[in-house]
């Protein structure tokens, strides 16, 4: 047996206010890692955070042990990115690669790695706040000058990052996985009722902000005009976006189910007639392959990761006009076997193409490569 491999992996996401698609992909590819081991060369992986006086939720509670620096979050991160200290091995000891999972980018003390999941911010920063582009910025900054290598969630965001100017020898594509777990109908009734869910209803599912394209679902849904159908937004307030006159307008069409809890996260997706995802921009989209997974037809975004992620299993839609995604909202509630066709379609794509077994792999991959 090899000499193991220690990651120390930057978990401090865990603790936002919002952890959001970077908390749920960290978490989920250590998970993944551990229910992967290889002999040949073992990963050893230890998380570090922030100083924190309680753990974080439990719904974001990492299966690894978490080291704190002495820092609390916004020092650390102001003190990572101007100064460049303190080392991760300050609260680690010794590692061999370094991952930062989200944005905020730890010295490189050891060989780094950086997970970009997205550029949007360079495409169109008034969707986040004059602080987070500038933290942004600089974050990407230091991941072209200091990354051993960078990892990208979808050929898309690769694709970004070398028009932004990174070295593409030191980019390496590593897709998100599911494991998907099957749901029952009993399942499902259980979360029908929690929720208050009576009918036939449509799923989006997300962080509230402006890159998810809520306004434009909302229209779609006005226009849509039917009452027998819910929407349901399963989500948290997130930032930069408004729609309250909306949701006042559509009344009781609208079900505002707020956070929810993983447990429940797939029934709910399983009970829908249809996923509805016109994200503008996407590092990946989980929220469609857990769709994909549980067999619900999905409705996204064309020109988007999203789109490589659902391929030919599911309806494009032009994410800026409301009309083309009303159209196909309606065609799809209207035509139970093509929902079932699509259905069907995605969750064989969604077993076949996006394991998390082939994710631990990449990843183990791109960690021995980094550690030389």
């Amino acid at each position: 047996m090899e000499q193991r491999c220690r990651v120390a992996v930057t978990l401090e996401q865990c603790w936002h206010e919002v952890p959001g698609g970077t908390a749920r992909a960290a978490l989920e590819s250590v998970d993944a890692l551990l229910r992967n081991p290889d002999d040949d060369r073992p990963i050893e992986m230890i998380g570090v955070s922030a100083r924190h006086g309680s753990p974080p939720d439990v719904a974001w509670m990492p299966s690894i042990p978490v080291e704190q620096l002495p820092l609390p979050r916004l020092a650390l991160y102001e003190s990572w990115h101007r100064f460049r200290r303190p080392r991760v091995e300050r609260a680690t000891g010794p590692v061999d690669v370094i991952h930062a999972t989200g944005m905020a980018v730890p010295p490189a003390s050891a060989p780094l790695v950086v997970t970009v999941h997205d550029l949007a911010f360079t495409k169109d920063a008034s969707q986040f706040t004059r602080r987070g582009v500038r933290f942004f910025t600089r974050a990407i900054e230091l991941a072209k000058r200091d990354a051993t290598l960078i990892i990208c969630p979808s050929k898309a965001t690769l694709a970004e990052c070398i028009e932004y100017g990174f070295d593409s020898s030191k980019l390496r594509l590593v897709p998100w996985g599911i494991e998907a777990t099957p749901v029952t109908p009993a399942e499902v009734a259980v979360v029908r009722a929690k929720f208050g869910i009576t009918g036939r209803y449509v799923l989006w599912a997300g962080t509230i902000e402006p890159r998810k394209n809520l306004p434009v679902l909302l229209d779609a849904f006005d226009r849509l005009g039917r009452g027998d159908v819910t929407l349901v937004l399963a989500g948290p307030q997130g930032w930069n976006e408004d729609v309250q006159k909306q949701l006042d307008r559509l009344g009781s069409r609208v079900l505002q189910a707020g956070f929810v809890d993983r447990r429940d996260l797939a029934p709910l997706y399983a009970g829908a007639d249809v996923f509805c995802f016109p994200s503008r921009q996407e590092g990946f989209g989980l929220p469609v392959l857990e769709a994909m997974a549980q067999g619900t037809a999905v409705i996204t975004s064309s020109g988007t990761a999203t789109e490589e992620v659902i391929g030919d299993c599911g309806v494009l839609v032009d994410h800026r006009d409301a009309v083309s995604v009303r159209d196909a909202l309606a065609s799809l509630l209207e035509n139970e076997s093509e929902r079932m066709r699509l259905g069907d379609a995605g969750r064989e794509r969604a077993r076949d193409d996006f394991s998390w077994s082939s994710t631990a792999a990449a990843l183990r991959s791109v960690y021995l490569e980094a550690a030389g």
